[in-house]
C-alpha cells in the first residue's frame, strides 16, 4: 500500500473517495479503506478498522494455524500498514517472520512484533504480577501487547503465596508509580488475584495460567478460583489468555489516562 494509503487507514470513505478521486490511491487501495478490511487470498480478512474502532491494534494468532498462510497473512498486513502482532509464534516461524522487515521476536512470550520506527503514545501505566516463575510467559504475552498499545509496565515475578512476603514490595512500588490496573498471572490453585484485590482500590484482572498438576490441572482449578473469588473488583480472563488481560488493561489504563487530560484541561 503506498504512503497515502496507509495515511488514510481509519479515516473517513469522504477521504479514500477524494484521494482516488486524485490519483494518491489505487482503486485496490479505496476498496479495501472502504471495506474496512484486508482480504488475504482465501485465508483471512484482516480488520484494518480495529485500531480506531476499539483503540487496540488486530493480533495475528499463529496457534493452529499453517505457518505458510501466517506468513502470507503477515506479509500483506505489514506491506499495508507496516505494523504487526503476531502471537503464540514458534521459534521456527519467528525466522520466517523476521525476513518480512523490521522484527522483534520475545521468545518467552512467544510474540512477534513487525513495525516501523514509530513508538506507541504512552496512555498510563500498568501492573504486572506473576505468582510463579512457569507464569512468566503469560506475563510476558500481556506486558508486550499492553506495551505496543501504549501503555508503561511494572512488573513484579515470582511473587506467590508459597512465599507471599514477596508480594507486599511489588504492591508498594506499583502504588508509588500509580498503576491503573494490575494483572496477576497464577497457575496451580490460582488464589493470588483474589489476594492482591483484597488489597488494592484499583482493578485487579486474573490471568489463570494451565500450570499445575493432577486433577484441576491445566489452569482449571485457577480459573475457577478466580471465579469464585470473594474480592471485590476482581475480573478474569481465560486461560492462557495473556493477550486479552494485556487489551483488557491498557485500555482500561488509556481510559483513566483520558479522562485525566479531560479534567486537566477543564481546570
Amino acid at each position: 500500500m503506498t504512503a497515502a494509503g496507509k495515511d488514510l487507514i481509519g479515516r473517513s470513505m469522504r477521504g479514500v473517495l477524494e484521494n482516488y478521486r486524485k490519483g494518491k490511491i489505487s482503486l485496490e487501495e479505496a476498496e479495501e479503506l472502504i471495506l474496512g478490511y484486508l482480504c488475504i487470498g482465501e485465508e483471512a480478512k484482516f480488520d484494518l478498522d480495529r485500531t480506531k474502532r476499539r483503540g487496540v491494534p488486530e493480533i495475528i494468532l499463529a496457534e493452529g494455524k499453517a505457518e505458510d498462510d501466517v506468513v502470507e497473512i503477515a506479509r500483506g498486513v505489514y506491506q499495508r500498514i507496516g505494523a504487526l502482532i503476531v502471537s503464540r509464534v514458534t521459534p521456527r516461524l519467528a525466522q520466517k517472520l523476521k525476513k518480512l522487515g523490521k522484527c522483534r521476536y520475545e521468545e518467552r512470550a512467544r510474540i512477534v512484533v513487525l513495525k516501523g520506527a514509530d513508538t506507541p503514545k504512552r496512555y498510563g501505566s500498568i501492573g504486572i504480577i506473576s505468582a510463579g516463575t512457569s507464569d512468566i510467559p503469560v506475563a510476558e504475552e500481556a506486558r508486550i501487547v499492553a506495551e505496543e498499545i501504549g501503555c508503561e509496565v511494572v512488573k513484579s515475578y515470582d511473587v506467590g503465596v508459597a512465599g507471599i512476603h514477596r508480594l507486599f514490595p511489588a504492591l508498594k512500588e506499583m502504588r508509588e508509580r500509580k498503576v491503573d490496573i494490575i494483572i496477576v498471572v497464577a497457575g496451580m490453585e490460582g488464589s493470588l488475584p483474589s489476594i492482591v484485590a483484597g488489597l488494592v482500590d484499583i482493578p485487579v484482572i486474573g490471568a489463570p495460567t494451565s500450570q499445575g498438576y493432577g486433577y484441576g490441572g491445566g489452569g482449571k482449578a485457577a480459573l475457577m478460583s478466580m471465579l469464585q473469588s470473594c474480592s471485590s473488583g476482581l475480573v478474569v480472563v481465560n486461560i492462557d489468555n495473556g493477550v486479552g488481560a494485556g487489551m483488557a488493561a491498557a485500555l482500561i489504563s488509556k481510559a483513566c489516562h483520558t479522562a485525566s487530560q479531560r479534567r486537566d484541561r477543564q481546570r
